[in-house]
C-alpha cells in the first residue's frame, strides 16, 4: 500500500473552477505537491505551467499535470470534473450528464488511491456528493462536497456590509442543499456572540424580516447573478477550497457546512447536504448541533425531499 503524502493534493478537472483552485492553493503553501488532471492533458500542461511561474513568489511546491496513476499518495483529492452552469440552468439541471461524468472519473479515482479524503465541488454538489460516496466505497467521513461553504461565506459577506462590520466577525451559516432549497439559519446567526438582531438594533436596522429575507434571496441568486454577467464562478468556490483544504492539512477540528452523507439528525438519513460540521485531517469528524427553529427545521426537512426525489430518479 502506497504511503499518503499529507501535503499532496490532487485536482481532478481543470476548467476554470479547477484551475482557480489550484492558483489559491499554490499561493497558500498548504501542499508541497499538486498534480492536475483533465481528460485534455494540454490543458492541465498550460494550467501547471501558469501556475508554476507563480511560484517563485510563493512557498516551494511542484506543479505539474500527470494522471491517475500520480494521485496515489494524495492526501486530498478535489473533484471539480463536470459540465459547468450554463445561464439560465440550476444546479440540479446539470445532475445526469456530471453522474455520467463521476460514473467515469471515481472508479479511476479508486482503482489507484483508496486512503485519501475526497472533496467533491463539481455541481449539483450534494447528489454528487452522494454519487461519489456510493461509487467509491470510502467510509462517509472521508467524501464530502464543498456544500454551503461558499453561500455561507457569501451570507457573511453581505452581513458585513449590511451591518458596517468585518465579515470574519459574523457567525451565520447557510444549510442543506447548495442551490434554490438552501436554508439561512438565522436562529443561530451571531455577530460575536451577540444575537443578530440585537446586533442590527444596534446599529440602526430594526425591519429585520424584510432584511433577512432580501440577504438569503441575494445569497440564493449570487451564482446566477455572476454567471449571467460572466459566464461562470470560480474565484469564491476556489478561496473556499482553499478553507476547507486547510482544516484538513493543518487538523484544525474547523466548524464548516460541507455537504456529507447525514446520519438521522433532524429526521434526514443517508442523503448529502450541508450541516455544520468538525472538519480535521479525517475528513468530516462529528456533526455540530445548531439551533434551528421549527420552520426551519421543517425547510431543511423540505430540502432534504428535494435532493432525494432526485437521487430516487438516478442509476446509481
Amino acid at each position: 500500500m502506497v504511503e499518503i503524502n499529507s501535503r499532496k493534493a490532487a485536482i481532478v478537472g481543470c476548467g476554470f473552477v479547477g484551475s482557480a483552485s489550484a492558483f489559491a492553493l499554490m499561493e497558500s503553501g498548504l501542499f508541497s505537491e499538486i498534480v492536475l488532471i483533465d481528460r485534455d492533458m494540454n490543458k492541465a500542461q498550460g494550467e501547471a505551467l501558469d501556475i508554476s511561474h507563480g511560484l517563485p513568489f510563493a512557498k516551494p511546491m511542484q506543479i505539474y499535470a500527470g494522471d491517475y496513476p500520480d494521485i496515489s499518495d494524495a492526501a486530498v483529492i478535489i473533484v471539480t470534473a463536470g459540465a459547468g452552469q450554463k445561464p439560465g440552468e440550476t444546479r440540479l439541471d446539470l445532475v445526469k450528464k456530471n453522474v455520467g461524468i463521476f460514473k467515469s472519473v471515481i472508479p479511476e479515482i479508486v482503482k489507484y488511491n483508496r486512503e485519501g479524503i475526497l472533496l467533491i465541488v463539481a455541481n449539483p454538489v450534494d447528489i454528487l456528493t452522494f454519487a461519489a460516496a456510493k461509487l467509491s466505497g470510502f467510509p462517509s467521513n472521508r467524501v464530502f462536497g464543498s456544500g454551503t461553504v461558499l453561500d455561507s461565506a457569501r451570507l457573511k459577506y453581505l452581513l458585513g456590509e449590511h451591518l458596517g462590520v468585518d465579515p470574519r466577525s459574523v457567525h451565520a451559516f447557510i444549510i442543506g442543499e447548495h442551490g434554490d432549497s438552501e436554508i439561512a439559519a438565522w436562529s443561530s446567526a451571531n455577530v460575536s456572540g451577540i444575537p443578530l438582531n440585537k446586533f442590527c438594533e444596534m446599529r440602526g436596522h430594526f425591519n429585520h424580516n424584510k432584511a433577512m429575507h432580501e440577504l438569503a434571496d441575494t445569497v440564493k441568486n449570487s451564482a446566477y447573478e455572476i454567471i449571467e454577467k460572466k459566464g461562470a464562478t470560480y474565484y469564491g468556490i476556489a478561496m473556499s477550497v482553499k478553507r476547507i483544504c486547510e482544516a484538513i492539512v493543518r487538523d484544525e477540528k474547523s466548524i464548516l457546512p460541507v455537504s456529507s452523507i447525514q446520519k438521522g439528525n433532524y429526521g434526514i438519513d443517508k442523503i448529502a447536504l450541508s450541516m455544520p460540521v468538525i472538519v480535521g485531517k479525517h475528513g468530516v469528524e462529528a456533526a455540530v448541533p445548531i439551533e434551528l427553529n421549527a420552520k426551519e427545521q421543517e425547510d431543511l426537512k423540505k430540502s432534504a425531499e428535494t435532493l432525494q426525489s432526485i437521487i430516487d430518479g438516478l442509476d446509481i
